[in-house]
């Protein structure tokens, strides 16, 4: 609720072309008085708010500037997020107002609780860390009222836990980091908290190790997606930028030259290099050969000493005997000849079959 009684004075008697003076006369109170009102230093009696009201011809409403807050549940809710969002303070107390109304609704007390922890980090307040903390304890007994698929018991654990970094209960939040880390949702942060907080260098290395890897097959992914949008979409610059950009990421991760299951990937990326190439500039064909003969070159690199395992890394541990599945092909040769052919094009597969054949 929001009252802009001294504004509306103010404005009010301006419209109506009087000093502060002669509304003091009219209303038999002292200039100092009026100042008083316009300022926000005091307020008018109730009689003279009337007074003013029918002096200025408008309603006490209206001269009050009273405007109600939208209180309903989801505009609460809204309003949270707002302050989270906008980084606004008073979402602080907005908080406190909506837990006293609702104090049973999740997206209230999970809301809530985001507002507490990331001014309680920022600010490194302990009281609202600690307030966060509670609020995120109840929300997970409130889950079942939760529609929004990004939040589940997990994701607030792990909240749970930066929150317990931030208190400098590292021990605690590692523990309910693993006993959270679903599909090793929590490899990197585990690997560090272990390393930074618990000085544990040895324990962090194999949930680096795996963080690394998880890292490593979201960058593929992200990648090739990419390709396959900018091939719909016709956009050949964009398969050339991306395209580079993968290869060059991955191929900071290789062991210097020793062939890697990254090489099977980056040939892969090479042909679609090369497609682009052809399609910015029909002409170039010396370019796409080679291109092509760099693909060719390191499939034929991992062909004769395949290795998918993933200690083939540089950074990754011995610890980490997973063997890297893909569904690019047996070979590194055989994926090249199926991206070839995906891509459709009579002459780029001529291309192919002439740098093939070399």
């Amino acid at each position: 609720m929001k009252i802009k009684l001294s504004e509306n004075i103010r404005t009010l008697r301006k419209e109506h072309d009087m000093t502060q003076e002669q509304l003091a006369e009219v209303l038999n109170v002292t200039a100092g008085a009026v100042y008083k009102w316009e300022s926000g230093q005091s307020v008018p009696e109730l009689g003279t708010i009337v007074e003013l009201a029918d002096l200025f011809d408008t309603s006490v409403d209206v001269l009050l500037g009273y405007e109600m807050k939208d209180n309903r549940l989801h505009t609460t809710i809204e309003r949270l997020k707002e302050c989270r969002h906008e980084k606004n303070r008073d979402g602080l107390a907005e908080a406190e107002k909506a837990l006293r109304k609702y104090p049973n609704v999740f997206a209230v007390v999970y809301n809530s609780a985001l507002l507490f922890w990331l001014f309680g980090m920022e600010g490194s307040d302990e009281a609202l860390l600690q307030r966060a903390l509670t609020l995120f304890e109840n929300a997970k007994l409130l889950l079942t009222q939760n529609d929004d698929p990004q939040i589940n018991e997990t994701t607030i654990c792990g909240n749970m836990a930066n929150i317990l970094l931030c208190l400098e209960r590292a021990e605690e939040a590692v523990e309910m980091l693993k006993n959270s880390n679903v599909g090793g949702l929590y490899d990197n942060r585990i690997g560090l908290a272990l390393s930074a907080d618990c000085k544990r260098a040895e324990d962090a290395i194999p949930f680096l190790s795996e963080a690394l890897m998880g890292c490593v097959a979201s960058l593929v992914n992200t990648v090739v997606g990419y390709v396959n949008v900018y091939y719909l979409q016709k956009n050949y610059v964009g398969i050339r930028e991306i395209t580079e950009w993968g290869i060059g990421t991955l191929s900071g991760l290789k062991d210097g030259n020793k062939p890697c299951f990254l090489d099977k990937v980056n040939a892969i990326l090479l042909v679609c290099l090369a497609y682009a190439q052809l399609q910015e500039d029909k002409n170039n064909t010396s370019e796409v050969r080679s291109t092509l003969r760099q693909a060719k070159e390191l499939a034929q690199s991992f062909d004769a000493a395949p290795d998918s395992h993933a200690s083939a890394l540089r950074f990754v541990s011995n610890h980490v005997p997973n063997g890297v599945y893909d569904d690019i092909g047996e070979t590194g040769m055989a994926g090249i000849e199926r991206t070839v052919a995906s891509l459709e094009k009579p002459e780029f597969n001529a291309l192919w079959v002439e740098v093939a054949g070399e």
